[in-house]
């Protein structure tokens, strides 16, 4: 009876302790990364995994309670040593998300998929959780899933410039556009701000353009840009310089934030005829100077 009543206080006790962490939320979580800082809440995930392995700990004592009674139960973990490198690659992956360094591409260069000895378990556990997390963070700028906590972790980054939100918009801007998809809508501005290293500058920064009507995705990103030269707003486009060759007319090859190389053209004027029937049953035609984008240039794989 002595050790039915101490497996019951145990299960109460871990019950007890469980139910705040499993009430937590992703805003919560995010309050927490803005008051303590990326640091901090790399920390405590490191605590979080220590606590986990104890977890599993009390859980293989309590089996062996159960099976001394003579109840069949499973098993709930292998060796301490195994479990602490399971906790280790994972703290370690932890870490490269609060630092911004998470790695993976999903759509982008190479894929996870390709030759070379790489595949679904490259890099170990740290590996696939890694490129699942960016994974997420793709899905959550695209718009195609709200993502969980990297999407958390996606916008926080992306209102600061920050790198883990650039490599991720970068794997979208240089990716296949039908399998990685393309940012636009509301948070497209943000993202294209981010991704130029405007947001970095910070909130003070001089002759910092604003962009409109933005889409990213497929090696091209076009956009409105409106500054003091262009006060009224003007199209532009980028192409990637590793897929499209160079355009004809003036363009100018700028950086982005992951160190990618794009030309920039900005659209010129054009004459635009718009044909009427005159009074006579002649076709004529109305004639207005516009400005427009010059054609795209061709992509190299098409040459």
């Amino acid at each position: 009876m002595k050790r039915k009543a101490f497996i019951i206080s145990v299960v109460a006790a871990v019950c007890l302790c469980t139910v705040s962490a499993l009430a937590l939320t992703e805003s919560e979580v995010q309050q927490q990364v803005d008051s303590v800082g990326r640091e901090a809440v790399t920390g405590n995930i490191f605590i979080w995994f220590l606590c986990a392995i104890a977890f599993l700990k009390i859980s293989q004592k309590i089996d062996s309670f159960m099976s001394s009674l003579g109840i069949h139960v499973g098993h709930t973990g292998g060796s301490m040593l195994a479990e602490a490198l399971i906790a280790m690659r994972g703290v370690g992956v932890a870490k490269s998300i609060a630092d911004g360094r998470t790695g993976g591409s999903f759509g982008g260069g190479s894929s996870a998929g390709s030759s070379g000895g790489s595949g679904f378990m490259s890099g170990g556990l740290a590996g696939v959780v890694s490129r699942k997390f960016t994974h997420n963070a793709v899905q959550n700028a695209t718009g195609a899933k709200d993502g969980g906590m990297a999407g958390v972790a996606y916008n926080s980054s992306v209102n600061k410039g920050g790198g883990f939100a650039n490599r991720v918009i970068g794997n979208v801007a240089t990716g296949n556009i039908a399998a990685t998809g393309s940012i636009s809508g509301e948070k497209a501005p943000d993202a294209l701000m981010s991704y130029l290293g405007y947001t970095a500058l910070g909130k003070d920064a001089e002759d910092v353009p604003s962009f409109s009507n933005v889409e990213i995705g497929g090696g091209r990103i076009t956009a409105t840009e409106t500054s003091s030269e262009h006060p009224e707003g003007i199209a532009m486009a980028m192409y990637h310089t590793d897929q499209y060759a160079a355009p004809e007319g003036d363009y100018t090859t700028v950086t982005a934030a992951d160190g990618t190389s794009w030309y920039k053209q900005y659209a010129t004027e054009a004459v635009e005829r718009k044909p009427y029937k005159a009074p006579d049953g002649t076709v004529a035609y109305h004639e207005n100077v516009v400005k427009k984008l010059p054609k795209a240039p061709p992509r190299k794989d098409r040459l």
